[in-house]
């Protein structure tokens, strides 16, 4: 049998206000009113409707449509406060059994490039929320933007999880397919499930393309796409962001009706069934190691670190905020903590790419600021403040 696996990944920033020079001092650096509105606007256009489509369509198939989540710590944490509604139906989505929930960063941070003790102190961080939260311990991993190379291959190894997600990439596979289990070198205890990108992105970027030479796509066309590999490999992983169904393709382009409708289309070939990743990792076997010393990522053409590191900006911007970690885990001030891990959430460095083309308007799209240097210059106010705030404490030791 051919697993066919969904994962979608939930995640929301704590965005900057307007942090000027003339703010340093003050250490209320997170803009409540836009974080509550984007939350808020994305709820009530994805994951109200799709969380109540996924558990009715988790009911109606009774177990046999089966998929998989991340929500981060930072999304999490908003929707206690702004829409508890939300966490309500992912507790319910639990409770059906047919949906697994994956470890990762608490902060969605890019520690696992720059601080191996912060990644694994965020990853633990994450696994009590998921068993508070939802009951579960997660037994696989998937890192922050499918960031993975050799390294953190090793570390989620060594944690303890069964089996890392991350993506398809000809950087790591040349010739071969994703539609099949892998090892990554030096762990061969951790399977690897590696996203299909070309059929993940029919779904999630050119779904309501008009210039697209297959749309419009529909579940009768899809769904012999991903029969193509039966005989050709023995998994298919579909790896999305959540919002893909009503916030980056709306309700009327058909989203929530193609997913509603693809199951079934998937079920007209006999040797297709739906797995969460860790009962796919469990089903089948590896066919092979993946290796790479330099990290790739879901995230733009180039699949790797540059939508976060590409400039000057972001390097600096990165150094700075990662060399403030031993002063403030000394101080032992959990407001110190707390504001700083918040600072590392990798999409404050996202907003600084100044990336041209098709990726750079994907990066405008989801920046709350005018460009990529008011980010910057955000961001380094408050880590000013956040270093002046430091120095205060260790005066006071």
């Amino acid at each position: 049998m051919i697993s066919v696996c969904f994962y979608f990944e939930v995640h929301q920033p704590y965005r900057l206000r307007h942090y000027s020079f003339f703010d340093i001092g003050q250490d209320n650096y997170f803009d409540d009113h836009k974080n509550r509105e984007v939350l808020l606007k994305v709820a009530n256009k994805c994951y109200l409707p799709m969380n109540r489509l996924l558990l009715k369509m988790a009911k109606e198939h009774k177990g046999e449509f089966r998929f998989t989540f991340s929500l981060t710590g930072t999304v999490v944490e908003q929707y206690r406060q702004w829409c508890p509604e939300v966490l309500d139906l992912f507790r319910a989505l639990a409770d059906t059994g047919s949906v697994e929930f994956l470890s990762e960063t608490y902060y969605h941070s890019l520690a696992g490039i720059y601080s191996e003790k912060e990644f694994r102190e965020q990853v633990k961080m994450h696994a009590k929320l998921m068993r508070d939260e939802f009951g579960v311990t997660p037994t696989s991993f998937r890192n922050t933007e499918l960031i993975f190379n050799n390294h953190i291959g090793w570390v989620a190894a060594d944690m303890g999880f069964r089996s890392i997600v991350t993506e398809g990439t000809e950087r790591i596979l040349g010739w071969r397919s994703p539609n099949f289990l892998y090892v990554p070198r030096y762990s061969p205890q951790i399977r690897t499930m590696l996203k299909n990108y070309r059929l993940s992105d029919d779904i999630a970027f050119r779904f309501s393309d008009r210039g697209w030479t297959e749309w419009p796509l529909t579940v009768e066309k899809f769904a012999p796409w991903v029969h193509n590999v039966a005989g050709n490999g023995n998994v298919v992983n579909l790896f999305m962001d959540y919002e893909t169904f009503g916030e980056h393709q709306w309700e009327d382009t058909g989203i929530f009706r193609f997913m509603e409708h693809l199951p079934r289309a998937i079920w007209t070939h006999p040797d297709f069934q739906f797995r969460t990743v860790t009962e796919a990792a469990r089903k089948h076997e590896p066919v092979g190691e993946v290796e790479t010393d330099h990290p790739i990522s879901w995230a733009d053409m180039e699949r790797d670190l540059s939508a976060w590191t590409g400039n000057s900006m972001q390097r600096e911007a990165l150094s700075t905020i990662y060399e403030l970690e031993e002063p403030i885990k000394r101080i032992g001030d959990p407001r110190l903590l707390e504001n700083w891990r918040k600072l590392l959430t990798s999409d404050h460095f996202y907003y600084m790419s100044t990336k041209f083309w098709q990726d750079g308007d994907v990066h405008k799209y989801f920046s709350p600021y005018g460009t990529p240097h008011e980010a910057y210059v955000y961001f380094m106010n408050c880590v000013a403040d956040l270093r002046q705030r430091v120095q205060n404490a260790v005066a006071w030791q």
